[in-house]
């Protein structure tokens, strides 16, 4: 646990392997409440009276509790007098465990689902009316038949009708839905009531108090080390570097190494942001003509990860070295990271992220890990960054790959095709802009492709080049959706590339959700 989140209330949330726990915890701490996810089985009672929550939430998971090997809370959670909250199969084993009958076969229910709210409780105060009808999300098989003692109804649905379910006097509840997705319209809300109401929370969970805080355990951490950080420019590593220079000072060298497939000007914004603006040490590396010599040829997108990879390994520790060494290595490791290091579903442990997807940094190098962020989400790394005066081109910039333009040109790669590439993304991304569309779209990009056309330009004939453009929205990468651009949008971007890009005489859009596609091409 972070130590730091003892000044604050927190929730302990127990993860039965649902793949929106996460977002449990997303909506808790927009509401201003420290929480942490652990899985059901890794939550022994010193563990938990040592995090002293306010309160715990069990999350919804795959599993049926009618299995007999199915997970179960640990029964030490109802000894300790604390308010529980139990999402779908966390309804259910909360039930069952407490003398209730749960039955499966029968009550199939999944997405959009209307609750008639037959009573009234604390989870439902100043949200839900009673006799009211409310929309929410459903994702379930099984359902409960029998309540245990001391529970009563609050909602019911035609698939549920044990939908919301309450024990005022022990503070417990239960939702067959879940509150956590946006597809229940008030869910946030509910759970507030049951952070704020039940639990006792203030709400003081903010990234002004988590920067304080973060810098005074940065400098406790590091002491009189140094530190070295590998910085992208993306938004992780921008925001943990920032943050570290303000704790610890010269104390901190950031090495920036350039393949040479990034977007335009965007090398030279990292220098200006972090050397001018903030007056952190910067190791700027020019490594293109390596990083290009040695992709010359290559098609597989596997081969160029691990090219760009291994290459990346190399000229950081080169570069390093030159100045002799550090004693810590900082990282822009995220909270999701962490969750999926030690998931329910027993993910892989991760213990070095890899450099934005393309290759870890070798334990060889013995550094100790400075990790700022592991406690934050990508929206609150946002937020931070803002908080410490980092350009919005920055912050809110749209993810980007690790190797860069190298996995959006099939085929292989040359100097000339990324400079074309280069002024392709440009146009396209100057006109998302310019229509006030970029901050609501997830990520957006063109591609290379490695296909030849004929076109007519003039009076004359050509054979050049087709790219597509690629716009997605989405809330964690996982899954996507194309963007729905007008045709007029479309129409424009086509006509200033082929206009403005010589060398492309075909556009296309990328209409593929994901799955079945993915977002990057390569």
């Amino acid at each position: 646990m972070n130590p730091d989140a003892q000044h604050h209330d927190r929730i302990l949330i127990l993860d039965f392997g649902s793949q929106v726990t996460q977002l449990i915890a997303r909506r808790l701490r927009e509401a201003g409440v420290y929480c942490e996810v652990w899985p059901f089985n890794n939550a022994p009672e010193d563990r938990i009276r040592a995090f002293a929550p306010r309160g715990i939430i069990f999350s919804g998971g795959p599993a049926s509790v009618t299995e007999g090997e199915s997970p179960r809370a640990p029964e030490c959670v109802f000894e300790m007098g604390l308010p529980i909250l139990g999402i779908c199969y966390g309804q259910q084993t909360l039930a069952h465990q407490l003398g209730g009958t749960v039955e499966g076969g029968h009550a199939r229910e999944f997405g959009r689902a209307v609750v008639e709210v037959t009573g009234e409780c604390i989870i439902t105060q100043g949200v839900w009316a009673k006799g009211a009808k409310e929309t929410v999300w459903m994702s379930h098989g099984d359902r409960i038949t029998v309540l245990p003692p001391g529970f009563r109804v609050v909602a019911q649905s035609e698939g549920a009708p044990f939908a919301l379910i309450a024990n005022d006097e022990r503070r417990y509840y239960g939702t067959m839905f879940h509150p956590e997705v946006v597809h229940t319209p008030h869910g946030a809300a509910l759970l507030k009531n049951f952070t704020h109401l039940v639990c006792g929370c203030q709400g003081d969970w903010t990234m002004g108090a988590y920067r304080a805080e973060a810098i005074e355990r940065i400098r406790a951490q590091v002491g009189k080390g140094r530190v070295v950080c590998g910085l992208s420019g993306g938004v992780d590593s921008s925001v943990a570097a920032v943050l570290i220079h303000e704790a610890i000072g010269d104390q901190l060298t950031c090495i920036y190494v350039d393949h040479g497939l990034m977007r335009a000007n965007e090398s030279d914004q990292v220098v200006a942001t972090f050397r001018d603006r903030f007056n952190i040490k910067l190791i700027h590396k020019d490594a293109s003509e390596l990083f290009l010599g040695q992709l010359a040829g290559v098609t597989d997108p596997e081969q160029k990860r691990k090219i760009i990879g291994r290459l990346f390994i190399e000229v950081f520790e080169e570069e390093q070295a030159k100045i002799g060494g550090a004693d810590f290595l900082a990282q822009g490791t995220l909270y999701p990271d962490v969750i999926e290091s030690v998931s329910a579903t027993g993910g892989p442990s991760v213990t070095i992220k890899s450099h934005h997807n393309v290759g870890g940094l070798p334990e060889g190098m013995r550094m100790k890990l400075v990790e700022p962020l592991r406690d934050l989400f990508k929206d609150e790394v946002r937020v931070l960054g803002r908080e410490l005066g980092i350009p919005e081109e920055i912050v809110g910039r749209h993810p980007f790959p690790g190797p860069g333009l190298a996995i959006r040109i099939p085929g292989d790669i040359t100097r000339e095709k990324a400079d074309l590439l280069r002024k392709v993304d440009t146009v396209y991304l100057e006109e998302i802009r310019a229509a006030g569309l970029y901050d609501a779209i997830w990520q957006a990009f063109a591609v290379l492709l490695p296909v030849r056309t004929v076109g007519v330009m003039g009076d004359g004939r050509t054979y050049d080049q087709a790219c597509a453009l690629r716009a997605v929205t989405s809330t964690d990468g996982m899954t996507a959706d194309v963007y729905p651009f007008t045709m007029e949008f479309l129409t424009r971007v086509s006509a200033r590339i082929v206009n403005e890009v010589r060398g492309i005489n075909r556009v296309t859009y990328d209409i593929t959700s994901k799955p079945p596609g993915t977002i990057e091409w390569e």
